[in-house]
């Protein structure tokens, strides 16, 4: 099981901006600290946490921030139109379009996506799979 996800981000206000558009709306509370921004879905007491913790950190070793080539965090929304006023949201908020929300012919018939780059440059994804909605046949 994955605990948690750091992306590195050398402007933390920027980063803070992009992830607040679009983490709250998904369930993430935010903490800001002086280590950085710890994005966490809630967590019933005496319960454990189901899906990992998001965090937004300078480096620890004090040298620049950089993206990963080949990687990626991808966010779960509830539904296609979530993924389509979210992706527009962390437009505004400072991220780079990587591919406007759609179905992608090489994945699943429901697989509904947007791609986008955080200010830092990390490659972020929200996608829903409802299986309530139509799929990318009809």
């Amino acid at each position: 099981m994955i605990a948690y996800v750091t992306v590195g981000a050398d402007d933390i206000a920027a980063a803070k901006r992009f992830y607040s558009a679009f983490l709250p709306a998904l369930g993430y509370g935010l903490k800001e600290g002086p280590e950085g921004l710890s994005y966490a879905l809630p967590v019933a007491p005496g319960q454990v946490p189901v899906f990992p913790d998001f965090y937004v950190k300078p480096p620890f070793d004090g040298g620049a921030a950089s993206a990963g080539n080949g990687a990626m965090v991808a966010f779960e929304a509830s539904n296609q139109a979530q993924v389509r006023a979210l992706h527009a949201a962390a437009l505004v908020a400072g991220g780079a379009d990587e591919g406007q929300p759609g179905f992608r012919p090489d994945y699943g018939p429901r697989f509904y996506v947007g791609y986008l780059r955080d200010p830092q440059g990390n490659k972020i994804a929200l996608f829903s799979s409802n299986p309530a909605e139509p799929g990318r046949d009809g």
